[in-house]
């Protein structure tokens, strides 16, 4: 933005943003141990958009495939739904809509209660005391020490066994690298055929997954066309753009200091949440005065949203809190 380059569109509404679809198609179409590969462990039962663009180097796929069943689906020492729950832990802490989807509804599928999916409020202690370690796994690894390991395993009724515990960072390692996958080969929203707008909506006892980043309540959240029209997705955007001029002629008030104004905005962007696409089941997202996509808000399922990456190798610092296992 700062150097004013001019982002390209995306390539194709296929399985990916920036490989062509003809692409991927051709590397499905070539390989007919892809289908026999997602039959055998695929966790959500169809050809989802990760594995068709994995497919195009189908060794890799079927490591990934084997791995994330083995995780997800074999006997372990962690029940079903707190696999799933854990994995949409993880994809929170880097912002992933689309894992959050799709183990949103996983989570629902193996029986999780739907009441976990308003906020880490409403979970178990012992999953959220997961909270400290998935954050530092996320962004700051190296800060990891055995007292962490320890807090965590200490005898107790919230406490975890050593099995459990390695079973639960293997997820939250696994989702954090996968969510990286995702951005980085940009992975589109799930498409329906069924549907009549090719959009996958995920609707569980009458509330879809996309209220779950607008503060509804699963009791008071429907999926009903109004909910979901263009026409209101229209003028909440009306409604934003509204606060955002008037946020700009603020920023232009000479008398307001830059404290201020950072203030403002981030009040006004904490309230600017919108569904985009025109009425599309998604996740909001929060724009700034360019209309650049922020952030998206999945700050339900995480603490401290504010933590994120610094370089550990920073220079002046010497003696750096570093975890080393040699």
């Amino acid at each position: 933005q700062e150097k004013r380059v001019q982002v390209s569109p995306p390539l194709t509404r296929g399985p990916s943003a920036f490989i062509p679809e003809n692409e991927v198609m051709q590397a499905n179409g070539l390989d007919e141990r892809t289908n026999l590969l997602v039959e055998e462990y695929s966790t959500s039962g169809r050809l989802d958009n990760i594995t068709q663009v994995m497919s195009i180097h189908t060794q890799y796929l079927e490591s990934f495939l084997r791995s994330q069943f083995y995780m997800l689906r074999m006997d372990g020492p962690l029940p079903l739904p707190y696999r799933h729950y854990i994995a949409i832990m993880a994809a929170a802490r880097h912002q992933c809509s689309y894992l959050i989807n799709m183990h949103v509804d996983e989570f629902l599928k193996t029986g999780g209660i739907a009441e976990w999916l308003n906020g880490l409020e409403y979970i178990p202690q012992r999953l959220k005391n997961l909270n400290e370690i998935n954050k530092l796994l996320a962004h700051r690894p190296w800060l990891i020490t055995k007292e962490h390991i320890q807090k965590l395993v200490k005898t107790g009724e919230n406490n975890w066994s050593l099995p459990e515990l390695v079973h639960a960072v293997v997820l939250l390692a696994h989702y954090h690298a996968l969510a990286s996958f995702v951005f980085g080969s940009g992975i589109n929203p799930e498409r329906d055929p069924d549907s009549s707008n090719g959009v996958r909506l995920i609707a569980v006892n009458n509330f879809c997954v996309c209220d779950l980043a607008n503060d509804n309540n699963i009791e008071n959240a429907s999926l009903t066309s109004s909910n979901f029209g263009i026409a209101e997705s229209l003028s909440e955007l009306e409604a934003l753009m509204e606060r955002m001029k008037r946020l700009q002629e603020d920023k232009e008030d000479d008398e307001a200091s830059q404290e201020e104004m950072a203030t403002r905005f981030e009040k006004e962007k904490k309230e600017s949440l919108l569904v985009i696409n025109g009425g599309i089941c998604a996740f909001p997202v929060l724009f700034s005065f360019d209309d650049e996509i922020v952030s998206t808000d999945v700050s339900r399922y995480i603490e401290d949203p504010g933590f994120g990456y610094k370089d550990f190798a920073r220079r002046g610092e010497d003696h750096l809190p570093t975890f080393r296992a040699q």
